[in-house]
């Protein structure tokens, strides 16, 4: 067994609204109060230095995660993570610097530094904080939407869901005969932030999760046949977590139906998509539409608001206000406010995905995603209530239904698609045998083009939503 303990710079990511009290949440060392006097502090600092502009963030992240291996406890980890950041602009030149000492000495140190980077670096056009009517207010910063649920779980009770979560899987089915683990995790963070132009903000958030992942073996004359798979649940609140027994036993099963795995001979046929993975075309094309992609010239999306990119079926909205999702926040990175919007509307896109200096980049305005998108929810407006997993595989008819992806052969600038897979071979809407060891290809944007079904099983893949992905056809490299 290992025990690690971690003290690092918090990661920047999606956050809840905190309450704003004074008082510690359960596991947090430093009370919103503190990090609100630090930033103003900040910006004090950087105003007495002659800084045109600036801004700060304080953050805290408290953690825990436990794995077991066969009954047997292998690790625990805990982790208490703080950073104080400030960027500094003097004109359009910029300086950033970051501690995670929070003591008067080390934050004027912090704020000295960031001047001096911004007085040595050279102007950027596009430099600087967001405009002040892209800010959010103090009540549009305030919105509750419910993310912060921390879980008062020790070591001894996270080890105890962990085991009885893989006892679930390893009692499945005789052919579960090992395991890679089975593990718990609590985290929950908070932060506050601030810039010269008037807006505050700051929120805390949770998230939780219990994973596992069984193999399976069956005895041959030659050798083991072994297949694994794993399954997890991670939610805002604990309480919202599918049980260790669902997440063991579903995990086993998916082990299971992988035993006999063969390979195919090479082809050009129609590919489903598990929902799981289906997440993964809309991060392609997230990232394609994305501010730094864009004025980069390193997209193969370029220019393509306005155009059709999906089939006249599909629709892409984006809600940053869904109460305990995963991408939800009042406002982006930089304090600028989210709203709901329709990113694609019957195939054609109707917006980028974009920070204050992406926009200004693209002569364009901020979308509010310093930080990334927020709760995207593919649809088509051709599914039916009905049309569940095995709807999609009649529709599929013949050819192959991908559960597992490896590798990240996708190249950003010409969209062309690379990819290791896993997953069944399907013949007149039936699934015949599990096939391995084969690779899909294709490009991106083709493959976008050419979806014909989503199904009604969604599924929510950290901030995206969607059902298992029908595409018209890919080639599959096989034996």
């Amino acid at each position: 067994m290992t025990v690690r303990s971690a003290v690092r710079p918090a990661a920047r990511g999606r956050r809840s609204p905190a309450a704003g009290d004074a008082t510690p949440a359960p596991g947090f060392a430093v009370p919103p109060e503190r990090f609100r006097e630090l930033v103003e502090d900040a910006l004090a600092l950087a105003r007495r230095l002659g800084a045109s502009d600036a801004g700060a963030e304080v953050s805290e992240g408290v953690g825990l995660s436990v794995s077991v291996r066969l009954g047997e406890l292998e690790n625990v980890e805990r982790n208490r993570d703080k950073s104080l950041g400030v960027s500094l602009y003097l004109g359009q030149r910029r300086g950033n610097a970051s501690t995670s000492d929070f003591s008067p000495a080390a934050l004027e140190q912090t704020v000295r530094a960031a001047y001096d980077i911004a007085r040595y670096t050279a102007e950027d056009p596009a430099a600087g904080l967001p405009d002040p009517d892209d800010l959010a207010t103090p009540e549009e910063a305030a919105m509750d939407l419910d993310l912060f649920h921390p879980w008062a779980i020790d070591a001894d009770g996270a080890a105890a869901l962990a085991r009885r979560c893989e006892a679930a899987a390893l009692a499945t089915d005789p052919r579960i005969g090992n395991s890679e683990g089975a593990g718990v995790s609590a985290q929950q963070s908070h932060f506050y932030a601030g810039n010269s132009r008037g807006f505050r903000g700051g929120y805390a958030s949770s998230r939780h999760s219990i994973s596992v992942a069984p193999i399976a073996l069956r005895p041959l004359q030659r050798g083991d046949d072994m297949q694994r798979d794993a399954w997890y649940s991670s939610m805002r609140n604990a309480a919202d977590l599918a049980s260790p027994e669902a997440v063991g036993r579903y995990a086993a099963e998916r082990a299971l139906s992988r035993l006999k795995s063969r390979k195919i001979k090479t082809c050009e046929v129609p590919v489903l998509f598990e929902s799981t993975l289906a997440a993964g075309l809309v991060g392609a094309f997230v990232q394609a539409t994305s501010g730094g992609s864009l004025y980069r010239r390193s997209s193969f999306l370029l220019d393509c608001l306005g155009q059709a990119v999906f089939p006249s079926h599909i629709d892409l909205v984006e809600d940053p206000h869904l109460r305990r999702g995963k991408g939800s926040a009042p406002f982006d990175d930089e304090g600028v406010r989210t709203r709901r919007r329709t990113v694609v509307e019957a195939g054609v896109v109707q917006g980028y995905f974009l920070s204050s200096y992406s926009a200004r980049k693209l002569g364009l305005r901020t979308t509010g995603h310093a930080g990334g998108a927020q709760n995207l929810v593919l649809s088509s407006r051709l599914t039916q209530p009905g049309d569940d997993l095995p709807a999609m595989l009649r529709k599929l008819d013949r050819g192959l239904f991908v559960t597992e992806l490896m590798g990240q052969g996708v190249n950003p600038v010409t969209g062309d698609y690379s990819r290791g897979a896993a997953g069944f071979w399907v013949d007149k809407g039936r699934i015949v045998h599990p096939v391995h060891e084969v690779t899909i290809a294709g490009n991106v944007k083709e493959m976008l083009a050419g979806i014909v079904a989503v199904g009604a099983d969604a599924y929510t893949s950290g901030s995206r939503t969607v059902g298992s992905v029908l595409v018209e056809r890919m080639k599959v490299a096989g034996a």
